[in-house]
């Protein structure tokens, strides 16, 4: 890399649990080319049900959608990295692991149930955020991987993939303004004001110049 490069930040999924310092930290190894966005407007409801565009209910509906790409050919070429023993497996499985139920806690869960005196309601999982840049960092819920392997070394682990992976924005709105992915989601919209207010002080300043 040329010295003069700008350091490129990495794109990052990470789980935040309280009772687990040792949290799931997944970093990007190359940031995706392109981060597909829809937004779906939550309005209120009038008379006979019909939605009122004027009265918004909450923040908008948000889901995300990246291609995230995975590869251990530099590991292999220099002999260097878990890349060389099994592949891309230990990212794969970091990354799946973000929508699994911990082990211990299934095990846990089944053997106290199986004594019939408690009634095991299924643990609340982590919080997870997607952290793209220091502008956007957003409490997400995954919904959905795809996983196209493509390439393995001889003993079959797999040494190259693209992950689609498809993210519903949690809001305070859905979560509650007081809990950890509402706090984390009104961070984010005071930001996405404060980026407003830098375009709107930008065009005033540039319409005034054209006067």
């Amino acid at each position: 890399m040329s010295p003069i490069s700008p350091q490129v930040l990495k794109g990052a999924l990470v789980q935040v649990d309280p009772l687990n310092p040792q949290r799931t930290v997944v970093v990007f190894q190359y940031n995706p080319d392109r981060m597909t966005r829809s937004l779906r407007t939550q309005s209120t409801q009038g008379e006979g049900n019909r939605p009122t565009p004027t009265r918004l209910l909450g923040p908008p509906e948000e889901t995300i959608s990246l291609e995230i790409e995975i590869d251990a050919t530099d590991q292999l070429a220099t002999g260097q990295g878990p890349g060389r023993d099994v592949g891309i497996h230990p990212t794969l499985a970091s990354l799946e692991l973000l929508i699994y139920p911990s082990a211990t806690n299934v095990i846990a869960s089944e053997a106290l149930a199986r004594t019939g005196i408690l009634e095991i309601i299924p643990p609340e999982a982590p919080m997870t955020l997607l952290v793209w840049g220091g502008l956007r960092i957003l409490p997400v819920h995954i919904t959905s991987y795809s996983i196209t392997e493509e390439a393995f070394d001889p003993n079959l682990n797999p040494i190259r993939a693209s992950v689609d992976i498809s993210l519903q924005v949690l809001t305070y709105h859905s979560s509650g303004l007081l809990s950890p992915a509402g706090v984390a989601f009104m961070a984010h919209q005071i930001t996405k004001e404060a980026m407003a207010a830098v375009q709107l002080a930008n065009t005033t300043d540039t319409a005034l110049r054209g006067i």
